[in-house]
C-alpha cells in the first residue's frame, strides 16, 4: 500500500520539524556574566494521543502497527509530558570570534520520564565538538508535524557526538560511527563470540545555501561498517555510503513546498525511519549493505493564527539479498510510510497548540502489510 526556509541549527527545536514551526531562540531568559551572555530557555508540551488500531507508543513506531489479519487489541489514549525540555547557551567574544555552548535535555530518556541528554557541545571560529544534529541531512526539507518523529525517509535528524568544521554553507565532520547510523545486523550469527565493531569514526558532509525563496541543501556520509568474525578471527567490513538532497521554495505568501530524497548502501539509520540496518553478514561470512532508499514530502499554508501542514515520508529498504542469505527473515519490514495532516496555531507568544491527525503502513519483505490511524493533539508553553 502507498501514501507518499528553515536551516539546520544547533539550537532549541525538536527532532520533528514541530518545533522548528512554533519554539524560537529568542523565548528565553537572557542574563550577563562578564562578557558572557547567558540563557535558559526551553518549553513545557503535553501530548494527547489516540491510537485507532494498535498502540504506537509515545512517538509512532510503525515496527507496532499490526499487519493484515492479526489480533489484537484497538483502541488507545495516551497522554505524556516527555517532549517538555530545558537547556542553557552561553555566548562569549573571544579572540575575534565568539565561543558559543548549549546544553539541552528533554524527558525521551530510558525508565520513567529520566532525562535525557539531547545537546552538548561547543563552537569557536568554525570548529564544533560535542553532540548535536548530524551533518548528514537538514531540517530545510522538512514539514512541521505534531508526532515528534515527524517524516521518515528524510536524512536523519537525530543527534551524535562529532568534530565539525563550518565555513560558509559547507561543513565537515567525523562522526560517532554505529550510533544512529547503525551497524551490521548480527541476529542470524550462531557464533556469540562474534561481534560488531567501530574502527573509523564516519564521515560526513553537507552544503546549504539560498536564494529568492528557494533553499537547498545537500548532504553525503561515508563509513565502514564491520565485525569480528571469531571463527576466523578475523575483522570482516564494507564500505558504505549515503545522499541526500533537500529543498524548499515559498510559491506565494504564507505558501511553502518542501522535499526532501535520500539514497544510499548501508547507510543505515542515516535514513531517517530506516526499516533496517546498515548491513548483514551473508553465509560465506561477509559484510554486505542493504540499499536504502527514502524521500518526504510537504506543504505549509497560512491560516489564520497558525498553518496547516501536510507531510508525507516513506523508507524502503532492499532486503532480498539478505532474506535469500538467511540473514533476515522474510517478515522484516521492507517499507514504511505516514502521511499527517495538522494545524499548528498560536493564540500568544510563548504558547502553542496543534491536533492532527496521522495514517501510518508498514510492508514486509514476505508481502504482508498494515495500517494504523492516529489522532494526535498538543499543547506547549515556551519561556
Amino acid at each position: 500500500m502507498t501514501i507518499q526556509k528553515t536551516f539546520k541549527k544547533a539550537s532549541i527545536f525538536s527532532a520533528s520539524a514541530l518545533a522548528l514551526a512554533v519554539a524560537s531562540a529568542s523565548h528565553a531568559v537572557d542574563f550577563e556574566v562578564g562578557d558572557t551572555t547567558a540563557s535558559v530557555y526551553g518549553y513545557a508540551k503535553l501530548d494527547m494521543i489516540h491510537d485507532v488500531d494498535a498502540d504506537m507508543g509515545n512517538t509512532v513506531a510503525h515496527s507496532a502497527i499490526r499487519v493484515d489479519g492479526q489480533d489484537g487489541s484497538d483502541g488507545h489514549t495516551d497522554f505524556h509530558a516527555k517532549q517538555s525540555r530545558i537547556g542553557f547557551k552561553t555566548s562569549t567574544p573571544m579572540n575575534g570570534s565568539t565561543l558559543n555552548t548549549t546544553i539541552e535535555g528533554d524527558f525521551y530518556g530510558s525508565g520513567n520520564d529520566t532525562l535525557r541528554l539531547r545537546h552538548a557541545f561547543g563552537e569557536w571560529n568554525g570548529v564544533l565538538a560535542g553532540q548535536t544534529w548530524t551533518n548528514f541531512g537538514g531540517f530545510i526539507g522538512t514539514t512541521p508535524t505534531v508526532d515528534f518523529l515527524g517524516q521518515v525517509g528524510q536524512g536523519n535528524i537525530g543527534r551524535q557526538s562529532q568534530l565539525r568544521y563550518t565555513t560558509g554553507g559547507f561543513s565537515v565532520a567525523l562522526e560517532d560511527p554505529g550510533t544512529i547510523g547503525s551497524n551490521v545486523d548480527m541476529d542470524n550469527r550462531l557464533n556469540v563470540n562474534d561481534s560488531v565493531k567501530s574502527s573509523f569514526p564516519d564521515l560526513t558532509l553537507r552544503y546549504h545555501a539560498g536564494a529568492d525563496n528557494i533553499n537547498y541543501g545537500a548532504s553525503a556520509v561515508m563509513r565502514q561498517i564491520e565485525y569480528y568474525n571469531s571463527t576466523q578471527d578475523s575483522d570482516e567490513s564494507a564500505f558504505a555510503w549515503g545522499l541526500n538532497l533537500e529543498a524548499s521554495v515559498e510559491v506565494a505568501e504564507g505558501i511553502k513546498f518542501q522535499g526532501s530524497l535520500t539514497h544510499g548502501d548501508g547507510l543505515g539509520g542515516y535514513m531517517y525511519g530506516s526499516p533496517a540496518r546498515a548491513g548483514y553478514i551473508d553465509n560465506s561470512g561477509d559484510v554486505e549493505g542493504i540499499e536504502g532508499t527514502g524521500g518526504t514530502f510537504g506543504m505549509s499554508a497560512a491560516a489564520g493564527p497558525g498553518k496547516v501542514n501536510l507531510a508525507y515520508g516513506v523508507a524502503t529498504a532492499d532486503l532480498d539479498d539478505a532474506v535469500d542469505e538467511g540473514a533476515i527473515g522474510s517478515a522484516s519490514l521492507d517499507k514504511v510510510e505516514s502521511i499527517y495532516l495538522n494545524y499548528i496555531w498560536s493564540p500568544a507568544d510563548r504558547i502553542s497548540y496543534g491536533v492532527e491527525a496521522g495514517y501510518h503502513t508498514k510492508d514486509t519483505q514476505g508481502g504482508d502489510d498494515g495500517d494504523a490511524v492516529r489522532i494526535h493533539g498538543m499543547a506547549m508553553y515556551s519561556f
